[in-house]
């Protein structure tokens, strides 16, 4: 008899290696949710939250902050604590007014560098694909799930 459905945990030994996650601390690790970003190229905003930017100590207290809706991801207020934050997204928290863009170091680990509210408004997109739609209208795809 198998599984019926996804898997539902993660090893935290199983989970990616720019999350810097830390041996010790538990058998599991936060599994993301399914979302615009691969599981393998994303940043659950549990470990955002409580790991980078130390607004929380557990589980609990940034499931208290996300469920106050005070954090936006691409502005869009996002209430799942294991949403996938990617590549050139924005987290934008509401209270502090912080904007933070989430970007690769040199050694392929996601920083998050902070910035202004007007920049936090635009986002660059890596084109996939690129099709004609209809009536001969180009659409294209971008790498976080978008059509244009």
């Amino acid at each position: 008899m198998g599984r019926r459905g996804p898997k539902k945990h993660m090893a935290r030994l199983a989970a990616p290696r720019h999350w810097m996650l830390d041996k010790l601390s538990g058998k599991y690790a936060p599994k993301p949710s399914s979302g615009p970003h691969k599981t393998r190229e994303c940043l659950p905003l549990v470990i955002l939250l409580r790991n980078r930017l130390k607004y929380a100590l557990t589980l609990k207290e940034v499931q208290l902050i996300v469920m106050q809706r005070l954090i936006k991801v691409d502005g869009k207020i996002r209430t799942d604590t294991n949403y996938p934050a990617g590549f050139q997204d924005t987290v934008s928290i509401n209270k502090t007014g912080e904007h933070f863009r989430l970007m690769y170091d040199t050694k392929g680990r996601f920083t998050l560098m902070p910035i202004n509210a007007r920049e936090a408004n635009l986002k660059l997109c890596r084109v996939k694909a690129v099709k004609i739609g209809k009536q001969g209208v180009p659409c294209l795809v971008t790498h976080d799930g978008r059509t244009i």
